[in-house]
């Protein structure tokens, strides 16, 4: 009897062992932000997740997904825009996963083809712009790069939640050109301003001879207010306004007989 039970003990001990190994090689335990895509017999099973997750060793395999939204930074790209201008972008994409199953299934590496994808995509987009749309539409830009990333995506179960262009790049000589440009501007709008107010000064000296026109005691007045005026200066020249009628009148006298 003694020998029976050593033996049974013996054969139940490793076969203990054994189911334990098998068991902890078959739990898994994700977190809230993760989902596991299980394949059963190299076939697509089920997507599981989150909390405790059980696995038949050797018949199911699964592979972790991230849920969470991921930040990829995109190179610096040469990008020539419309008005041929070479620059350098770069960008920062926002992007999570939806589907897993697509995103394991559908693509080998989603993470390096949303990569190379948002490159390829931000080099398209812009180079269809001239520079002064790139530094000044740069939020119309950010939603048409997001808008044409997501849409090429969706196939793989990611959702673009967001881009944004962050720096672009100028060589010296069209950072030069461009100050150069805003200097032009800059006088031009002054030379505009200053005829403008030459227009509007012209125009109030219109109305102010149209009124003075129609009653000859206000140009009377006007001209003893001019002459208080000069009289007040301490200036060596005197300045003395003669009436254009006066001259008008002393014209077109006839000179008198015998030349005098």
């Amino acid at each position: 009897m003694n020998a029976l039970s050593l033996g049974l003990g013996g054969v139940l001990f490793p076969v203990a062992v054994l189911l334990l190994v098998l068991f902890a090689m078959s739990v898994r335990i994700l977190r809230e932000y993760e989902r596991a895509v299980v394949f059963q017999l190299g076939r697509f099973w089920k997507v599981k997740g989150p909390g405790l997750v059980l696995l038949i060793p050797a018949v199911q395999k699964m592979v972790r997904v991230d849920l969470r939204i991921v930040t990829m930074d995109v190179p610096p790209q040469d990008v020539i825009s419309r008005d041929n201008v070479s620059v350098k972008v770069n960008a920062v994409v926002f992007f999570r996963v939806v589907d897993p199953q697509r995103a394991i299934i559908q693509v080998e590496n989603f993470l390096m083809a949303t990569s190379q994808l948002a490159q390829t995509t931000l080099r398209v987009v812009l180079g269809k712009h001239e520079l002064d749309d790139m530094l000044a539409e740069r939020e119309r830009l950010n939603i048409d790069v997001q808008r044409i990333l997501d849409a090429q995506t969706d196939g793989w179960g990611i959702k673009v939640t967001n881009v944004e262009i962050k720096h672009i790049d100028l060589n010296e000589s069209m950072v030069r050109a461009i100050a150069r440009q805003a200097e032009a501007e800059r006088e031009r709008r002054a030379k505009v301003i200053h005829a403008d107010g030459e227009k509007q000064a012209a125009a109030a000296l219109l109305d102010a001879a149209r009124m003075l026109s129609q009653q000859p005691e206000a140009m009377q007045l006007r001209y003893l207010q001019t002459m208080t005026q000069v009289a007040g200066d301490r200036a060596s020249t005197l300045v003395f306004p003669l009436p254009m009628e006066l001259l008008g009148t002393l014209l077109a006298k006839k000179p008198l007989p015998g030349g005098e």
